[in-house]
């Protein structure tokens, strides 16, 4: 008889420098669990200060898995991670512990716990070289507005500056003929493997997230992220570790083109930009447990909170 029971996980999810990673350690700490990493940027190696990975000190003496396991010169694509990310899943509950699933990539996140698997194919080189030129050239509307053509479902859960995901579905089709939305869609009919209960972390106050993200850009700076990004750009690195925001923001400051006041401002907006998309992504989700930081007297009593609700939706599923 096939083994037909989900495994048991919980997660935490929302915007950067929201304090995810501070929870979901804390939770394993009290719960009995293991991190797994849902960043897509954390998961290479050497990228430490800009993608803001914990620290020896703020696991807790957690195990933590998925950070820096990748090098930046490696394509990692959404469905390589989620095997990676099942491995480690699988490996975590045989051993008898609970898999905190910690990150803010959202693409990454849901493709992992409903299952959703993305078609296998093979990428045209030349293809993506004519549609980024056009991006770069025309901007990303353009592109958004040729793919909303043959799959307005998937460019309407898009913006214009999400092209790396818009070339990929155009990519998708023209080599198919089949929408992305449509592979999602057939991807679902099989059950995911998983039962999970996700804290959605955020503040209902929005600036006190922005001054964090400011603030923690300038503690970036103090630790060695000028440093860190200039080794970066001098290395090689692949299409995606490129994308991590705090390196290129940088560039330009390198280069000898803007002062770098300007360029960390430009970092901060890159940022707060970013935690707005994760925001609208973790929104439309109606199973996410929403907590708020700004509501509690205390990390502590956040911490109550968070573990309280896995807690109870586990004896939920004890009882069904």
């Amino acid at each position: 008889m096939t083994d037909t029971r989900k495994i048991f996980a919980a997660a935490v999810v929302g915007p950067t420098a929201s304090g995810k990673s501070a929870l979901a350690a804390a939770m394993a700490k009290r719960l009995g669990g293991e991190v797994v990493s849902c960043d897509s940027m954390q998961i290479y190696k050497g990228m430490d200060i800009a993608t803001a990975k914990p620290t020896c000190d703020e696991m807790l003496g957690v195990p933590h898995h998925l950070i820096g396991c990748v090098d930046p010169s490696e394509k990692l694509s959404v469905f390589a991670y989620c095997d990676m990310a099942r491995e480690v899943i699988d490996d975590i509950d045989k051993r008898g512990f609970l898999a905190i699933i910690c990150g803010g990539t959202g693409l990454y996140f849901n493709s992992l716990v409903d299952n959703v698997k993305f078609p296998d194919v093979k990428g045209d080189d030349q293809l993506r070289r004519e549609l980024e030129e056009r991006a770069e050239n025309e901007g990303g509307e353009s592109l958004l507005s040729e793919l909303s053509q043959f799959d307005a479902e998937t460019a309407g859960k898009l913006s214009a500056c999400d092209t790396k995901r818009i070339v990929r579905a155009i990519e998708i089709y023209r080599s198919t003929g089949i929408p992305m939305s449509e592979h999602v869609r057939r991807s679902k009919l099989e059950p995911s493997p998983y039962d999970v209960c996700t804290i959605g972390l955020g503040y209902r106050d929005r600036q006190k997230l922005y001054d964090r993200i400011n603030r923690r850009v300038d503690i970036m700076v103090e630790n060695g992220l000028i440093e860190e990004a200039r080794d970066f750009l001098s290395g090689e690195y692949g299409e995606t570790s490129a994308q991590a925001i705090g390196y290129k923001e940088l560039k330009p400051y390198f280069n000898g083109e803007c002062s770098l006041e300007c360029a960390l401002d430009s970092l901060k907006q890159s940022t707060r930009r970013y935690a707005k998309r994760q925001i609208s992504w973790f929104g439309r989700d109606e199973r996410i447990n929403r907590l708020y930081a700004d509501d509690y007297e205390s990390f502590e009593h956040l911490l109550d909170a968070a573990c309280e609700t896995v807690l109870r939706q586990m004896n939920m599923k004890k009882g069904e």
